[in-house]
């Protein structure tokens, strides 16, 4: 018996074991797909019991949600034994309400099929949407099991070249899929079978696997397809963590995510008479599709040219040319914004930063705006200036302060943000009276948010940017306290493939910068890391990063962190006004802090990792090594002697950006 039989036989083998052991109930009903974990090692949940209620409170919060507008959720709720984690995941070419839907039918329908079961799934017609939850943590666990698949009864009119085509589509496909990012992981397409009809097909994983299992996931689906589906005009494999689905002449899926191309065309008659046709035909049509290639290789290259520039005036520090080329409805009349801020009246200002000041106003619409006006004086604030505007204005994240514009007169540069209510997380945190009504809960909600804004700039963004400044004073917080990362003046655009960048001019606020950046000009997506676990150290501690006294001692709060975590008091480093809240949740938050303030690089985990690391309280932790030593302002000739030409800080530790009143 051949190899690939004997994996046949094992896999098929393995989930019989699988479906005994667990005493599973699973079943299709109405076209519906369903999983009912019955096992005897999994107690089931008794009515309006504590996991009973967060299961609801968990479904509920999901199928609710409207800020997320990719198809893909995941959540927890509860502590210990009672903590509920659930994943929902839309088909790709789903519309959010339509996404929304799906999930809150499936919702109904899990809650009343597997009423008391602690780990259920449930699929709804045609894999439009998944939804599953259980006690233990499966956000980033490739699934293999409960698998289901059916097939189309009906025979292909070429077995042999369907199933060709059938392969070579889905492998490509998926291919595709496993490149998507921690959104989406989705590939639809099609191509000619037999007699002229079209073969679509679809693959997607949940976004939370890592490329590998996300392949592997698919390859396993591919290679039952021969065994349910061969010669079949349609068919499709499903397990929790990924699906597949072909058909013939039937478009299953929405076109706007995949467009198909159009059915191929007949063969020419081969009459003699047509063959004359035929033969004008060419000689015409040659030369019209030799032109039309030229023409849009032309325009592919202008097109590439034009990128290519575009790109580079991001990524130069130093702009040779004052033009900003930027959408038109992004810029604002210089008078719009003097009479939204009455004209910069003194009671209107928000705050002053390094390049500029910030003011308070409202637009003729009644929209609130805050407005950075640089100053005219400020050779760098030119820079910086386009710098924000070409960022800001490509990012769209809940977490990141969003830019609704900008002003080029004269000399006159201003940028227009979405005013943010309440203040900097700074003026929360460091305040002692403040501070006291920033319970856990809301710390731990600015953390992840943070993260979660970090992590798109890093790998979920159309572009890779690394902020560069970092801090808590940049770090801006709505009427419901979500933060929003504000301050991309000394931001950095990598490419795709770009790990590591050098600069000869380091800017920033020492305390919060990374010590190869510091030292020696090297940044990278874990400079911003080690800048985030500092927030985390101080927004746990309620201490500033700038230094502890003890005497005449000065310790600083990574080294603090760092050696009462070592000597196992690592409550010592708690804010006081916590009192005993989630204690757990802290220590933990605690252990995150110093694995990013690691002093080597390769060390430090990415912000992916640090967003499972949060979101999943059963993910072991690694051992932390002794942080990076502090780099103090006090030490800037000692840096100028390493041969930096240009040394830029936030002036007085305030950000460029600081959007909030006073």
């Amino acid at each position: 018996m051949s190899t690939p039989s004997l994996l046949c036989y094992l896999q098929i083998f393995l989930i019989i074991i699988f479906t005994y052991q667990t005493k599973a109930v699973y079943d299709e009903i109405n076209n519906y797909h369903y999983f009912c974990d019955q096992s005897n090692n999994k107690a089931n949940f008794t009515t309006n019991s504590t996991y009973h209620k967060n299961l609801n409170t968990l479904l509920t919060t999901l199928t609710s949600n409207t800020d997320i507008n990719y198809g893909f959720y995941n959540f927890s709720f509860g502590e210990n034994n009672n903590r509920v984690y659930s994943i929902g995941l839309c088909r790709g070419d789903l519309l959010p309400n339509d996404c929304r839907r799906c999930l809150s039918g499936s919702r109904t329908n899990l809650t009343s099929i597997c009423p008391n079961q602690r780990e259920a799934i449930f699929w709804s017609e045609d894999e439009r949407c998944m939804l599953r939850y259980s006690d233990r943590l499966i956000l980033g666990v490739m699934e293999d099991v409960p698998m289901f698949y059916s097939n189309n009864l009906n025979d292909s009119v070429d077995v042999n070249l369907s199933n060709e085509v059938v392969t070579s589509l889905l492998d490509n496909l998926t291919s595709r899929a496993v490149k998507g990012d921690s959104r989406t992981k989705y590939a639809a397409g099609s191509l000619p079978g037999p007699r002229y009809e079209v073969i679509y097909g679809l693959v997607q994983c949940t976004p939370d696997l890592s490329e590998n299992d996300c392949n592997s996931c698919l390859v396993e689906n591919l290679q039952q397809i021969p065994g349910c589906c061969k010669g079949k005009i349609g068919g499709r494999v499903v397990r929790p963590s990924c699906n597949m689905r072909f058909e013939t002449s039937y478009l299953f899926y929405e076109p706007r995510a995949s467009p198909p191309p159009p059915p191929p065309s007949p063969p020419p008659n081969t009459t003699g008479k047509s063959n004359k046709s035929t033969t004008i035909g060419i000689a015409v049509a040659v030369p019209v599709a030799i032109v039309a290639l030229v023409f849009i290789f032309l325009c592919i290259y202008f097109k590439k040219r034009k990128s290519k520039k575009k790109f580079e005036e991001v990524k130069e520090e130093e702009y040779q040319d004052d033009k900003i080329e930027i959408f038109e409805p992004l810029q604002f009349n210089f008078n719009t914004i003097s009479n939204a801020t009455n004209d910069f009246f003194v009671s209107n200002k928000l705050g002053e930063g390094g390049f500029g000041v910030v003011y308070k106003g409202r637009l003729s619409s009644g929209q609130e705006i805050a407005a950075k006006r640089l100053s005219r004086d400020s050779g760098q604030g030119d820079s910086e200036f386009k710098n924000e505007v070409l960022l800001v204005a490509k990012l769209q994240h809940r977490n990141l302060v969003r830019l609704l514009g900008f002003c080029l007169e004269g000399r006159e540069r201003v940028l227009v943000y979405e005013f943010v209510h309440n203040k900097s997380l700074d003026s929360f945190i460091f305040d002692q009276a403040k501070r006291a009504q920033l319970y856990w809960e809301i710390r731990y909600k600015i953390i992840l948010g943070i993260a979660r804004g970090i992590l798109y700039l890093h790998e979920d963004s159309r572009l890779r940017i690394i902020h560069r400044d970092l801090k808590a004073s940049n770090i801006l917080l709505d009427e419901e306290m979500n933060p929003k990362i504000a301050d991309f003046g000394m931001a950095r655009l990598f490419g795709e493939d770009q790990t590591q960048e050098n600069t000869n001019k380091i800017v920033g606020t020492y305390g919060y910068m990374a010590p190869e950046y510091a030292m020696h000009g090297q940044f990278s997506v874990k400079s911003d890391v080690f800048s985030f676990g500092i927030l985390i150290l101080e927004i746990v501690s309620g201490i500033k990063n700038s230094g502890i006294r003890d005497g005449e001692n000065i310790e600083y709060l990574s080294s603090f962190a760092w050696r009462n975590w070592k000597e196992g008091v690592a409550t010592n480093i708690i804010d006081p006004t916590l009192n005993n809240d989630s204690r757990n949740e802290i220590m933990r938050c605690i252990h995150i802090g110093l694995l990013c303030v690691q002093e080597n690089v390769a060390s430090r985990p990415t912000m992916a990792s640090v967003v499972v690391m949060l979101n999943s309280h059963s993910i072991t932790l690694p051992i932390p090594l002794e942080p990076a030593f502090h780099m103090d302002v006090r030490n800037f000739q000692d840096i100028k002697s390493w041969g930096h030409s240009s040394i830029q800080e936030s002036v007085n530790e305030t950000s460029i950006t600081e959007l909030y009143p006073r």
